[in-house]
């Protein structure tokens, strides 16, 4: 048993406040998602829904990752969320470049909305976070 005031202690009253607020992102991008899709299809037809929303996509399945890899480093050793978030965002970047010069060289026409998606998607994920933490995790937070 952690005594009482320890970084024990308070994982094991609350061991699930690293994910607490992933279904609030996920809700917001998936609407995001709809919007663009629709909007993509407005402004390209087929190929911009589908880009629109590959690119929301593309962000939530990035931040969701990036998430669940540093709760896990954290629950394990805060000590490991520098070492794995560097490592994460190095390879994201890399992936990410080289999917969208992959997709470029295709001439595909879905490829505009689906960088406008992913820009939409950072936006979005960021200003839901920023309010999830300003509201909702600042009232649990005690004083």
């Amino acid at each position: 048993m952690a005594e009482p005031g320890t970084r024990a202690a308070e994982e094991t009253a609350d061991h699930g406040w690293r994910l607490r607020h992933l279904p609030v992102l996920l809700v917001a991008v998936a609407v995001l998602a709809a919007v663009a899709a629709v909007a993509g299809g407005v402004w390209r037809g087929a190929d911009g829904a589908l880009g629109a929303a590959a690119g929301v996509a593309v962000t939530a399945a990035s931040y969701t990752l990036t998430t669940v890899v540093l709760a896990w480093a954290d629950s394990k050793d805060p000590q490991l969320v520098l070492p794995f978030g560097l490592g994460l965002y190095v390879a994201k970047i890399t992936a990410l470049g080289g999917v969208m010069v992959l997709v470029a060289s295709t001439g595909w026409p879905g490829l505009i909305p689906f960088a406008l998606g992913i820009a939409g998607g950072v936006v979005v994920w960021t200003g839901v976070h920023v309010w999830w933490l300003t509201t909702v995790h600042a009232r649990r937070m005690p004083r």
